[in-house]
């Protein structure tokens, strides 16, 4: 993994993004975060201004909802496919078919999750500040 400090000192670091957030913040500085136990705890903490970006693998459906309170957040398929799925409100579900090279903009505020029909690997861009989770009961 990348010495976080590497990633702004003007010369090209090459890391893992399957094992790191970057943080790039608002003044554009791009810092590297490690994956850990604690970095869904302190998201917020580390991420309230500029957008993480990351490699997700998705081996199956997500166990939980997730919703971006402070910005829209682009989903990019790399490998496998998968359908989101938006919570509009009311009862009401739209499904977004995403297959490997299609890209997706999730819109700010709307709770969503992923049927996986085939487990793969999604470039995400996101605003952290303010993410919300809840448990998948369907």
């Amino acid at each position: 993994m990348a010495d976080p400090d590497n990633l702004s000192a003007g010369k090209p670091t090459v890391f893992d993004l399957s094992s790191v957030f970057v943080h790039l913040a608002e003044e554009g500085v791009a810092t590297a975060v490690p994956i850990d136990a604690s970095f869904w705890e302190n998201m917020d903490l580390r991420f309230e201004q500029g957008r993480m970006v990351s490699i997700i693998e998705s081996p199956g459906d997500w166990p939980n909802w997730e919703m971006h309170p402070e910005g829209e957040e682009l989903i990019y398929l790399l490998s496998g496919r998968m359908t989101l799925v938006l919570d509009k409100g009311s009862g009401s579900l739209d499904r977004v078919e995403l297959e490997v090279g299609k890209a997706t903009v999730m819109p700010r505020g709307v709770w969503h999750t992923a049927d996986v029909s085939e487990p793969g690997k999604a470039l995400y861009v996101t605003t952290g500040a303010g993410t919300q989770s809840r448990a998948r009961t369907n």
